[in-house]
C-alpha cells in the first residue's frame, strides 16, 4: 500500500486531533494539526497586542506574521508532533479559553488563511501525512487519498471539551464551552473564505457514541478496503 494523504475535517471538538494522531502513529505517517496553526497565530496576536490590526490593518498584521516561524517537532515520549512558535513549545498553551474564544474569528480572515495554506502545502507528503482541520479536504489537499468528516452532537462535544480542560487544570464552565462550540460552528460554516463543508467524496463519521478505538477500527477498515490492492 502506498503512503497516503489523509484529510480529516469536521466540527469543533469532535476529536479530529486524537484520531489523526492515532492514525499517524499506526501507519507511521507525519501528523499535522492545522487548527493548532491558527491557534498559534491567535496566541501570537494576543501576546503582542495585535488583535486590533486584524480589523484595522490586516496587511500590516500579515507583514508581522511573515516574521514568525511556526513548525512542528516530533515528541518521542508523547509520539505526536507538537507545535512551536518561534522555537517555543506552545502545545499546552493554545488550548486555553482565551485562545478558543478568538481562534474562529482569526481563522475566518482570508489573508491569514492564505498564509497558513501556503505553509501547509509545502509539507512533504511522500512518507504519508494525516492532517486535520476545517478545510483540509476542500482547500489544502483536495487531492487527498482519503477524506474524513467528523461530527457529533453539541452537548457531547461540549462535555468532551469541558472534561479535557478540567483535566488540564483549567477553570471553565460547561455553559461557556457549549456556547463557544456553537459559535465556532456558526463562524466556521459561514465564513466567506474556505467555509467548513462536507466534500462529496468525504466519509462522514458521527462519533457521538463512538470510542477512539471504534473510530480507528472503522477508518482502518476503510483504508484496507480501498487501498490494500
Amino acid at each position: 500500500m502506498k503512503n497516503l494523504t489523509i484529510a480529516i475535517d469536521g466540527h469543533a471538538s469532535t476529536g479530529k486531533s486524537s484520531i489523526a494522531k492515532e492514525l499517524a502513529v499506526k501507519y507511521g505517517y507525519i501528523y499535522i494539526n492545522s487548527g493548532s496553526m491558527y491557534r498559534a497565530v491567535t496566541l501570537f496576536a494576543i501576546e503582542n497586542n495585535l488583535l486590533k490590526l486584524t480589523k484595522t490593518n490586516i496587511n500590516l498584521f500579515i507583514d508581522k506574521l511573515k516574521e514568525i516561524s511556526i513548525n512542528f517537532k516530533f515528541n518521542d515520549n508523547s509520539l505526536i508532533s507538537e507545535i512551536y512558535l518561534n522555537s517555543r513549545n506552545i502545545e499546552n498553551e493554545i488550548g486555553g479559553m482565551h485562545v478558543s474564544k478568538l481562534v474562529s474569528e482569526i481563522a475566518a480572515i482570508p489573508e491569514i488563511r492564505k498564509e497558513m495554506v501556503k505553509i501547509q502545502r509545502t509539507i512533504d507528503r511522500g512518507k504519508g501525512v494525516v492532517m486535520d482541520g476545517r478545510d483540509i479536504g476542500s482547500v489544502v489537499f483536495p487531492d487527498a487519498d482519503l477524506k474524513l468528516f467528523l461530527t457529533a452532537s453539541d452537548s457531547v462535544r461540549a462535555k468532551r471539551r469541558f472534561e479535557e480542560m478540567v483535566k488540564n487544570g483549567l477553570e471553565v464552565s460547561y455553559e461557556d464551552i457549549l456556547y463557544n462550540i456553537k459559535n465556532r460552528d456558526l463562524l466556521d460554516s459561514t465564513r466567506s473564505d474556505s467555509p467548513l463543508i462536507i466534500e462529496k467524496d468525504a466519509v462522514v463519521i458521527d462519533n457521538s457514541h463512538m470510542s477512539i478505538n471504534d473510530q480507528i477500527d472503522k477508518i482502518s477498515k476503510l483504508i484496507k478496503d480501498k487501498f490494500s490492492n
